[in-house]
């Protein structure tokens, strides 16, 4: 993969020329997520990390032992979830210049498909900025093909196709047998990423993933959806064809007191990746296995539990045991979902992970906007930053 650092300089259209120039196929076909790579000052660590507390198997290492001269990396897994840690060896590496701007962050959101060179090349015609030219890498396994688009701030988009390759990750990358730290929790795939971007350029970048990867709009909240008496921001939720892949994408509003996306940009030096959604079958089993193996939660007040029944109707959960966890629940025209974010994860207020169970619902929760941002806000309180 590229190691280079890119500032993204993508042409858009307007969405009204979007819409009416949008085609009929889909020209970016997507699989789903192949991984998701990180940058941090410590692998090894980070990687003990999301191994005990979050149940992540290693499987794969790359490093001065496999030929690997400036960075190590180590690949994580659990159900259809795959991390990637990579840390610098030198300080020199722009590996350590992405960590020393952005701290621990997420570099590239990796992206399966049938054709790489395909993909890279339909997505350069329509104004993406190339980080990669379609190259291989090779080894006894087979081979694998990357290619690499940027995208908002430093975080970039790396094309994948692995059809012909039969290895644990990819070439130059060695197998780990057994994994003696991983305590799974039940982690299935990743349902969404959530992308914090500046002022104004929310529909910059809803034009981005429109025109030049052929995503089209699938969900829109204002300030009027997403507020609270002092803060408030604006997202639009942006999915591909068959919408294995969605993309909120989340812009500061007008309050009285600093927003949750702006106390990220200021800590994380710029745009970047918000969190994660990591989607399981039981959340109740879920969230209590991480809460047991370290995991801290956003704090919901008991309010929110006395009047959950006459919002969302009949659940099969009990109440008490999703106010002893902190979940929340929402429901859509097709069935209903719950969710609960952590903590962030690191000691910039930046990446923090949702953990989401989905029973008919394809929305993202809007009736718990109101209570997850006034929780996001007394943390923001508590450093001092609302």
């Amino acid at each position: 993969m590229s190691s280079s650092s890119v500032s993204v300089a993508a042409d858009t259209m307007s969405l009204s020329k979007r819409q009416s120039c949008s085609p009929t196929a889909d020209f970016l076909p997507l699989k789903g997520t192949d991984h998701v790579e990180f940058y941090v000052g410590n692998a090894r660590q980070a990687a003990h990390f999301y191994r005990a507390a979050m149940g992540m198997s290693l499987v794969a290492y790359s490093g001065p032992e496999t030929g690997q001269r400036d960075r190590a990396s180590y690949v994580l897994q659990q159900g259809k979830v795959r991390f990637v840690l990579t840390t610098a060896l030198r300080s020199d590496s722009p590996v350590a210049s992405h960590v020393q701007r952005h701290g621990d962050g997420v570099r590239a959101i990796a992206l399966w498909v049938d054709d790489a060179s395909s993909a890279w090349r339909e997505t350069t015609r329509r104004g993406a900025r190339s980080v990669a030219e379609p190259f291989v890498l090779e080894d006894e396994h087979g081979s694998v093909i990357l290619s690499s688009i940027a995208t908002y701030g430093d975080t970039i988009h790396t094309f994948v196709q692995r059809t012909a390759y039969s290895g644990p990750f990819l070439p130059g990358f060695r197998a780990i047998d057994y994994d003696p730290i991983a305590r799974p929790v039940g982690l299935l795939h990743i349902d969404h990423m959530v992308g914090n971007v500046g002022w104004h350029e929310m529909d910059r970048w809803v034009d981005f993933y429109a025109s030049v990867m052929g995503f089209s709009l699938y969900q829109h909240f204002d300030d009027r959806d997403i507020s609270t008496e002092y803060s408030a921001l604006m997202s639009k939720v942006m999915a591909n064809g068959n919408g294995y892949v969605k993309f909120p994408i989340n812009e500061p509003a007008e309050g009285r007191r600093k927003s949750q996306v702006e106390e990220y940009l200021d800590f994380y030096g710029g745009p970047g990746v918000q969190h994660i959604a990591l989607a399981t079958n039981d959340i109740l089993h879920t969230v209590t296995a991480m809460r047991d193996q370290g995991i801290e939660f956003l704090h919901v007040p008991h309010n929110y539990y006395t009047e959950l029944q006459g919002r969302v109707g009949s659940i099969d959960e009990p109440i008490d045991k999703l106010e002893e966890l902190g979940i929340l629940v929402d429901r859509d025209n097709e069935g209903y979902m719950l969710q609960i974010f952590t903590r962030p994860v690191e000691d910039r207020p930046t990446l923090f992970f949702e953990i989401i169970q989905r029973k008919g619902s394809r929305s993202f929760g809007k009736g718990n906007f109101k209570a997850l941002f006034e929780a996001i806000e007394r943390e923001q309180m508590a450093r001092g930053n609302l």
